[in-house]
């Protein structure tokens, strides 16, 4: 066996996604199991590069986790031959020119979402990097989710027959952090430095349904803001200039009907966090982010309305539990371990920067319909 040292500038590894699911649970589990065996002989070991504004916060993770290398310097990181990957998990607002650097730099990038902040810029990276001859990808680790898998599983299967509708469910009440402290920073509740949830959850709402069901065709979306006031990270008070809730209806091609809420301003009252129901001619199914449950044509019940009696049926009861069927790895580190292999041993690889356009663009005509109070339609786009 031949180890091939990667090194890879991870930048907002800082964050808590940055941090908990790229760096500890993705890059350093790659490195607790050995590495990633290429199948030629070859295995790729990742060397992770701290990348972010704070020094004491690099210095903190690099004594936590024995890593050598971090720098505050993003120009010199990537100006330094032996870095051959450049991750961005910064806030919004700061990805689009650190891609851009990356990219000229000759880089090969992988990135969160949303790439840009506009679909113009989207689009230009994506092509910038086409034209520079990079391999590129964007994290859409929703589906790689074990209950999203499930759901593949039987849309690739033929279970739905022609499938109708999906009707989606996400959200948790974020505490304002007056009285608890916040579970999301205070910049996701700023438009002005790229927060709202439009431009976060609508750009995985257009891979999941892209994915699974159908490409997006045209949107109809309103956008508001439940709280209209927070306290930041120091306990300061500020105005919410973002949306934090958001019901979108998406028509699909095949003519398949999505309905999916998004809000961080509702309390749970389902099973996970979240949950989206598919439903067609032959099956239906509920998948969530581990468990998937469905109900076939032949086992459906027939309910009859009547509000003047208790309901006889427990109807969560009347569904069965999809067997998981093989082991699930942790979603992110699958993604990591797809891109290496596409960087590395030319794998098959599509989730790059024009699928990450296509998802700003639907957070950006999200917002437009919302704000116009009309169904946008999706065009097609293309480099």
């Amino acid at each position: 066996m031949t180890r091939k040292t990667v090194r890879i500038a991870m930048n907002g590894v800082t964050g808590r996604m940055g941090h908990h699911q790229h760096l500890v649970r993705s890059i350093l589990a790659i490195r607790r199991q050995g590495g990633l065996d290429l199948g030629d002989g070859t295995v790729l070991w990742p060397e992770p590069v701290l990348v972010g504004r704070r020094a004491h916060a690099l210095d903190a993770l690099a004594r936590q986790y024995d890593l050598e290398h971090r720098s505050t310097d993003l120009d010199t990181v990537l100006a330094d031959p032996a870095v051959e990957i450049y991750f961005d998990a910064q806030v919004t607002s700061a990805r689009e020119e650190a891609l851009r650097k990356a990219i000229a730099a000759g880089k090969h990038v992988y990135t969160e979402k949303p790439t840009a902040t506009g679909l113009a810029g989207a689009l230009e990276l994506a092509r910038l990097a086409q034209e520079k001859g990079i391999r590129h990808g964007v994290v859409q680790d929703k589906l790689f989710l074990p209950g999203l898998l499930k759901l593949k599983r039987l849309v690739d299967g033929g279970f739905f027959g022609r499938i109708l509708s999906v009707r989606g469910e996400f959200g948790y009440w974020v505490f304002e952090g007056d009285w608890q402290p916040a579970q999301r920073p205070s910049w996701n509740y700023r438009a002005e430095d790229g927060g709202g949830i439009v431009v976060d959850m609508f750009p995985h709402w257009e891979y999941v349904l892209h994915e699974l069901i159908g490409r997006v065709r045209s949107v109809q979306a309103l956008a508001t803001t439940h709280v209209p006031q927070r306290w930041d990270e120091r306990g300061k008070p500020y105005a919410v200039t973002a949306d934090d809730a958001a019901y979108g209806i998406f028509e699909l091609e095949g003519g398949a009907i999505a309905q999916i809420n998004s809000s961080w301003a509702v309390r749970v009252g389902r099973d996970e966090l979240v949950e989206f129901q598919v439903d067609g001619t032959e099956g239906s199914a509920v998948a969530g982010l581990r468990g998937c449950r469905v109900q076939h044509r032949s086992a459906t019940p027939k309910p009859v309305w009547n509000p003047d009696l208790p309901a006889t049926e427990a109807f969560r009861e009347q569904w069965q539990e999809v067997p998981d069927n093989t082991e699930f790895d942790n979603g992110f580190k699958a993604q990591w371990e797809l891109f290496l292999r596409h960087v590395y041993a030319d794998a098959p690889y599509h989730w790059d920067l024009l699928a990450g356009a296509r998802g700003v663009q639907l957070a950006e005509l999200g917002l437009r319909s919302s704000a116009e109070g009309r169904r946008i339609d999706v065009p097609e786009i293309a480099l």
